[in-house]
């Protein structure tokens, strides 16, 4: 273990927690009712974290190329659930397209990054493939979910504009294009602004993290460039992939908007 680096104890984590009650006491204070949601939130992120650091230390210790796979997948569902639950209008099928739009760029990036880049070995070493994962497909949801509520979102409020295009002789293609463009992005925007700042406003958590461990600044600024361009290359792919798969949902082959598809959840 690296002797510059600082261990937390828990009492050091009941200090940083008692910072909570300002929020606490500004929703008091303010009449905003999040006194509850901020509790639950706090215990919440408490548990999960040191419940997911528990099962780390025993995929690290087990070293397993299937429990790999197995935290991977199930990282994957839960991404996949989490996008579809974030968009107001629905229609059957968008678990799995939003699964399918996390799954393939946020896999296939990772596989680039870490094995043809990197080329870490064995391929499934669990202290690079899981928090990479994590990181990537992290970003690609919330690309993805906007990406989703965006596109479902002007389908809705612009169905007349659709038609008339598609009553005026356009393809479902050229009436889709517009909110398509529009959907992707609103998924990208967020991974671009924060390339933009990146350095000069914020400081990356794994950049930061590296260099707390001890590791070399230089080298720390190396792996989150190389991370960002990551993350921004499967945010992008996955909006493009998510517009794509909600086009074949709602745009028949004979050019003709399945608009009743689209539905608020009961």
């Amino acid at each position: 273990m690296n002797p510059d680096y600082m261990e937390i104890s828990v009492g050091e984590i009941g200090l940083a927690a008692l910072l909570i009650l300002a929020n606490g006491l500004i929703s008091v204070f303010l009449k905003l009712k999040l006194e509850k949601q901020l509790l639950i939130a706090s215990i919440r992120m408490v548990v999960q974290l040191f419940a997911i650091g528990l099962i780390l230390k025993w995929v690290f210790a087990a070293d397993k190329w299937y429990i790999v796979l197995a935290i991977m997948a199930v990282m994957t569902v839960i991404a996949g659930l989490a996008a579809r639950n974030r968009s107001r209008i629905r229609y059957q099928g968008m678990p799995f397209d939003a699964l399918f739009a996390i799954w393939i760029p946020s896999w296939l990036t990772m596989g680039i990054g870490l094995v043809l880049i990197l080329r870490i070995e064995p391929w499934y070493s669990p202290q690079y493939v899981i928090p990479v994962l994590g990181m990537i497909m992290g970003n690609t949801l919330t690309g993805v979910s906007l990406g989703l509520d965006r596109i479902t979102n002007e389908l809705t409020q612009k169905r007349d504009h659709v038609e008339m295009m598609l009553s005026l002789g356009a393809s479902g293609w050229e009436a889709y294009r517009e909110p398509a463009q529009n959907a992707v992005r609103a998924g990208m925007m967020p991974t671009i602004n924060s390339m933009m700042v990146i350095g000069l406003v914020s400081l990356p958590g794994m950049m930061t993290g590296q260099i707390l461990a001890g590791q070399d600044p230089e080298q720390a600024i190396r792996y989150q460039i190389l991370l960002m361009f990551l993350l921004t290359a499967s945010s992008g792919i996955a909006c493009v992939l998510a517009v794509l798969l909600v086009f074949r949902r709602v745009f028949s082959p004979q050019n003709n908007f399945l608009y009743w598809k689209l539905h608020e959840p009961a």
